[in-house]
């Protein structure tokens, strides 16, 4: 019996590389950051310096020492909100077009277009 191919779906998230967002959920609950990386198949995001992870590194050669390193970890993309900065609030985002009928995205609470 032939296997199923995996439909190949193309994954969005409201958010990009560069935003700046909040944290509304879990523990680094109200942190505001700039999005370093996005992952749409996994639907997360790493956000800098929130979520941060220790991590204990052996020494790689004779004579060097262990380290321990700080380092974030993703977020789910749904913990995560668009942040003015501006008004210093955060908000949902809608798609609205410019007079020259390019797509742009735009803060709901301020209008505030973001690209």
């Amino acid at each position: 019996m032939p296997q199923k191919k995996k439909a190949d779906t193309k994954a969005r998230l409201h958010v990009k590389s560069g935003d700046t967002v909040q944290v509304i959920a879990g523990k680094d609950k109200g942190k505001v950051g700039e999005v370093l990386k996005v992952m749409p198949r996994s639907s997360q995001v790493l956000v800098k310096g929130v979520n941060i992870r220790t991590r204990h590194v052996k020494p790689q050669q004779d004579g060097e020492s262990g380290q321990i390193v700080t380092e974030e970890a993703p977020v789910h993309s749904s913990n995560v909100m668009l942040y003015s900065e501006k008004q210093k609030v955060a908000s949902r985002m809608g798609y609205t077009f410019t007079d020259e009928g390019k797509k742009v995205r735009v803060l709901k609470k301020t209008g505030e277009i973001i690209d």
